[in-house]
């Protein structure tokens, strides 16, 4: 008598049928959680309003033609400094918490060229840049 070999090869694949079955592979899981942990750097919102605002007020970064007038480059103001928590936000974006100085936010102004063809600053001693250095080394990694 001969063997049917459709049925061998079903009884082949039963074993690991059970074995994924047994295992709960049988539904679809849900994605793993995402890592956790680690810093986040924070600046202060009320030092920036009262320190660095009235700055970017001040040399017209919010102006229609600079930075207020949609995006220009990966920076972009509220036109007449009309939304703080947005322009903080904006500004926030700036800051880079590993290398302080060069910070777009405190190296772009005091280039004059190309990509920062306007020059505020004329040196790092101007007490604008100074404000807003300042308010870039406060923040911390909480």
């Amino acid at each position: 008598m001969r063997s049917n070999p459709h049925v061998s090869r079903r009884r082949a694949w039963w074993p690991l049928v059970a074995c994924v079955a047994a295992s709960g592979c049988t539904s679809p899981s849900a994605p793993p959680p995402p890592p956790s942990g680690g810093q986040e750097f924070v600046l202060d919102f009320s030092a920036y309003q009262h320190d660095v605002a009235p700055v970017l007020v001040q040399y017209g970064c919010d102006a229609m033609e600079c930075h207020g007038g949609g995006i220009r480059g990966t920076y972009q103001l509220s036109p007449g400094a009309s939304d703080p928590q947005f322009d903080f936000a904006q500004t926030s974006l700036q800051v880079n918490p590993y290398d302080k100085d060069q910070s777009s936010i405190l190296s772009r102004p005091l280039a004059g060229g190309l990509p920062h063809a306007y020059k505020p600053f004329a040196s790092t001693d101007d007490p604008g840049y100074q404000a807003i250095r300042a308010w870039v080394y406060a923040g911390e990694f909480k």
